[in-house]
């Protein structure tokens, strides 16, 4: 899932510089939205995971 989130990154970066601003600012609400859907589904996962453990 990061590795999503960094080609989405990469691809709004050569869209920002070859002046595609309309792609350019997808792609990087795309990218921002996938990270915090990781960093919600890690959060989670350290919280849930020990208790499953025990």
């Amino acid at each position: 899932m990061l590795r999503l989130t960094v080609i989405c990154f990469v691809i709004a970066a050569i869209a920002g510089i070859f002046g595609f601003g309309e792609v350019d600012g997808a792609v990087m609400f795309v990218a921002k939205a996938i990270f915090f859907v990781f960093l919600a589904l890690f959060i989670l996962s350290l919280f849930v995971l020990p208790q499953r453990r025990h």
